[in-house]
């Protein structure tokens, strides 16, 4: 028997495809910095656990389809403190953000339909494209820009008849660019004039280092055509709690994505209810959270400047950044850094960028660093980074 093109085309996860080797290496007694994944290594606000060990209901029943009622006021909540009110109508509580754009990519495409998307971008959008027949037509964004958005011309040069959305991240995984007004205001003009739904990424709104976010939901022109996505994993250090949210003006998309969580009945009823504790009362948590990352961001920055032939430029948020590497294979040499490489016991587990590309041959050289790890150890782990490319370029 075969199995399924649509699920053996899918690619392995850039991210996580190289676990195998970091667990053998961890069994010879090597230390590993993580920097491959975006996984906080800052404690989720007490106010959620608390909320857990005090959950006590004698069934634990399906919450709603869409969400339930605390949540939904949560992210009221949250959205005011950003001068943008919704009503609950306009949200839908979803298994993490990766729901709700499978959501959202379901509700605007059919199978065969395209959307436009700036590459590097999070590389699971492949997936979740695979997943529901979408074909993802990729803009190629350059480093030297700081993965900055090109002009209109550019990005209108790539739609078709089959074009139905854009779709872009901001702040920006794996880049950690942010776009400035100037660019949203050309792609909003863009979805005006031919007609495209806009699926904004937006979970790590909150992580921006200089300036504040614009949302695309404050773009009244364009409110039947927006689609946010949001969750609590980054901002609230919490991406094993699987919350997020569709949130849309337009009742039809929100009625559709109603039906598409319904077909998985509901989103978990403990974690909501903490999850309701946590959303919208966290100012102080996030502020000194985007403190850390900044300065995080100024180490990785500093310590990468000096190590020679490399290609950056300096994020503006998120907490990842896209490095060129003086090398042709950064696959090879990420896995050569878990095989073969320690320097004084350690080694440190980056992810090749060549999955964050949907056009083939593009980020060959390329990787992905999360900081992630408290500034030391992202200060150690550069240099373990910058010792295995000395010795990487010796032999290969």
């Amino acid at each position: 028997m075969k199995l399924s093109k649509r699920a053996t085309n899918m690619q392995a996860s850039p991210i996580r495809k190289l676990y195998d080797a970091a667990n053998e290496a961890k069994e010879r007694g090597t230390h590993i910095y993580h920097v491959n994944i975006g996984q906080p290594d800052i404690k989720t606000p007490k106010s959620f656990v608390k909320a857990l060990k005090e959950f006590e209901q004698d069934v634990i029943e399906y919450a709603p389809s869409h969400g339930m009622k605390e949540c939904h006021e949560a992210y009221q909540r949250y959205y005011q403190n950003k001068n943008i009110k919704l009503k609950q109508s306009e949200i839908v509580i979803t298994t993490g953000g990766s729901e709700a754009i499978v959501f959202a990519l379901a509700a605007v495409t059919d199978p065969g339909d395209e959307v436009l998307v700036f590459e590097p971008f999070y590389t699971n959008y492949n997936g979740f494209a695979s997943m529901v027949g979408t074909k993802l037509r990729p803009i190629t964004l350059n480093i030297n820009d700081g993965f900055h958005l090109p002009d209109s011309s550019e990005i209108e040069s790539k739609i078709s008849q089959k074009t139905k959305a854009i779709l872009l991240c901001n702040p920006n995984n794996p880049t950690g660019t942010v776009y400035t007004k100037k660019e949203l205001d050309a792609v909003v003009k863009i979805a005006e004039k031919y007609n495209l739904f806009l699926i904004a990424d937006e979970v790590y709104s909150d992580f921006v280092f200089s300036g504040k976010h614009k949302s695309l939901l404050q773009y009244p022109q364009v409110e039947d055509k927006v689609i946010v996505i949001d969750s609590v994993s980054k901002k609230y250090s919490s991406c094993g709690v699987r919350i997020g949210a569709f949130i849309s003006r337009n009742q039809d998309l929100i009625a559709t994505a109603i039906k598409l969580g319904q077909a998985r009945l509901s989103v978990a009823t403990i974690e909501q209810r903490a999850a309701a504790k946590m959303i919208g009362k966290q100012e102080n948590y996030l502020k000194k959270t985007v403190a850390e990352y900044q300065k995080r961001r100024d180490v990785v920055f500093e310590e990468l400047q000096k190590i020679k032939g490399v290609t950056l430029s300096k994020p503006e948020g998120a907490f990842y950044n896209i490095v060129g590497l003086p090398i042709k294979d950064a696959e090879h040499f990420a896995k050569w850094l878990l095989e073969e490489f320690s320097y004084q016991g350690a080694t440190v587990m980056v992810a090749p960028a060549e999955g964050f590309y949907a056009t083939k041959g593009k980020g060959k050289n390329e990787i992905r660093i999360a900081y992630v790890l408290k500034s030391s150890d992202m200060r150690k782990a550069m240099k373990i980074l910058e010792k295995g490319l000395e010795e990487y370029q010796k032999n290969n």
